[in-house]
């Protein structure tokens, strides 16, 4: 562990930072590695062979006793569910409508999902989000109170899924069809992005609503979430400035969405618009809204069946009184939530790199750290676990909502996210993607294949940043994503 005080004497922090916190740290010295760089997960960063398991380590600090915690929870993570009844109550209760059956399955190697390669491959680790603008007053007052993100659709809710179990139909069949989009960077090269179009097509329960609202996601990769979760709130609002009063171009914008541990709002800080203030929470709603299994906070064994699916919310379910008359019971997601909270960010390679740290200096001076905040203190009270309390970490992200401009828009708003936010995600790890996943494909929609495509997709708030990346020589370029494949 290290003091928030010894990391003060090393870094220099804005005017405006308040008391002693490690966010806006700017670095004046890039001829070497700072303090702590090393481990972007702090004491809770492995150190384990770099292969396709090396985002499904638990942290290095885990005392002996709980890694049999971490073990169960694994179970639990890559459990295939089945369809109810089934001759055992642990593992049934899938569906009836699902996109995969098993968490597992669409966080590949606890890494990150795709799209589908083509019209033969299925949508097993990406889906459309779905819902509408709000219809009545109480619409709008559940929304204005951030009791909900979004208004459903009426008969397909707020997700679609493309499975269904033996008897019932699937909701739809996703179609992704691209368009080339050369881009001429200053030096002359040319990189042809992707411009994605999504279709909603072989739909099982009649059209979808005249007003729906379509956002496509790829499930992001799990590691360093407990920590991202140990991060105080005063230290993520310390960042926000949603009337650019700084005047930098850059907002920066918390989400609050509701939290039903606290039955109150919280900030958001999980998915990819903010949509969830916790690892508990976000892992309840992908059990329900994912695998159509039953939890503490979302106790009906139709999962994400509407009122409108009849025969949907007819099925046999899998609720049972050995797991608390659900199907992921109280004790089943906890410890499906302690190994995602300790699933271990792998240690930096090759900081110590002249072309990495000629990278990081770039980074910095294009100003991507407006969006993309290095390091933290997280939280040191009692109530943060022993693996991610105290620690100085490197996740390079504000967890804050920007908007990233028309090219990025899904136009689907999420809580008090607009349909041009994006929360900034981490880039710890993203370098390892290929190994891990054999694919490079980043974004919230895997359109990019490479980190230089995700850069040029910026805009909105980082149109300036991304400018700044297609002006630069070929060599300085090479070096900022050699940093950020470093990370």
């Amino acid at each position: 562990m290290q003091s928030c005080a010894r990391h003060a004497t090393a870094l220099v922090l804005i005017a405006a930072a308040p008391l002693c916190l490690a966010v806006e740290a700017k670095t004046i010295d890039f001829s070497q590695p700072e303090a702590g760089e090393a481990l972007p997960g702090g004491a809770a960063t492995h150190h384990k062979r770099i292969n396709k398991d090396v985002f499904s380590q638990p942290s290095a600090n885990m005392a002996f006793e709980r890694e049999m915690q971490f073990k169960i929870g694994n179970g639990f993570f890559k459990r295939l569910w089945v369809s109810a009844p089934a001759s055992t109550q642990a593992a049934d209760g899938l569906g009836p409508l699902y996109n995969a059956r098993s968490c597992q399955r669409c966080h590949l190697k606890d890494g990150r999902g795709h799209p589908p390669e083509g019209d033969d491959d299925n949508a097993v680790s990406m889906f459309l989000r779905i819902s509408i603008p709000p219809q009545t007053d109480e619409d709008r007052r559940l929304l204005a109170e951030h009791r909900v993100n979004n208004i459903p659709d009426p008969v397909y809710g707020t997700q679609l899924q493309d499975f269904a179990i033996a008897g019932h139909k699937a909701e739809y069949r996703l179609r992704v069809r691209y368009e080339p989009m050369p881009v001429k960077l200053a030096d002359g090269t040319v990189v042809t992005l992707r411009k994605p179009t999504y279709s909603a097509e072989d739909l099982g329960y009649g059209p979808l609503h005249p007003q729906a609202m379509l956002s496509p996601r790829v499930a992001p990769q799990m590691l360093g979430l407990g920590l991202l979760e140990a991060i105080s709130d005063k230290d993520i609002l310390a960042k926000a400035d949603p009337d650019d009063a700084d005047g930098d171009g850059i907002s920066g914008r918390p989400n609050r969405v509701w939290s039903p541990s606290a039955n109150a709002p919280r900030l958001g800080r999980f998915g990819h618009k903010a949509g969830a203030p916790s690892v508990d929470e976000q892992s309840q709603g992908a059990f329900t809204g994912d695998i159509g299994i039953s939890t503490p906070f979302n106790p009906y064994g139709w999962g994400e069946c509407t009122e409108a699916q009849v025969d949907c919310r007819k099925a046999p379910d899998g609720n049972s009184p050995q797991y608390d008359n659900l199907e992921a019971g109280k004790e089943v997601m906890a410890l499906v939530t302690f190994y995602a909270r300790n699933l271990a960010v792998p240690a930096r390679r090759d900081a110590g790199d002249p072309q990495v740290l000629a990278g990081k200096r770039l980074f910095y001076e294009t100003g991507c750290t407006g969006c993309h905040t290095p390091s933290y203190q997280t939280r040191a009270d009692e109530a943060v676990a022993p693996e991610q309390r105290d620690q100085h970490i490197w996740p390079y992200t504000d967890l804050l909502l920007h908007d990233m401009g028309e090219g990025l828009a899904d136009g689907r708003p999420e809580g008090m996210a607009n349909g041009r936010e994006w929360k900034t995600p981490p880039l710890w790890g993203i370098g390892l993607t290929p190994m891990v996943n054999g694919h490079n494909q980043y974004l919230h929609d895997g359109r990019a294949r490479g980190v230089l495509e995700a850069i040029l997709w910026h805009g909105g708030e980082a149109r300036a940043q991304r400018d700044a990346v297609a002006a630069m020589p070929a060599a300085d370029r090479e070096a900022l994503i050699r940093f950020v494949e470093s990370l």
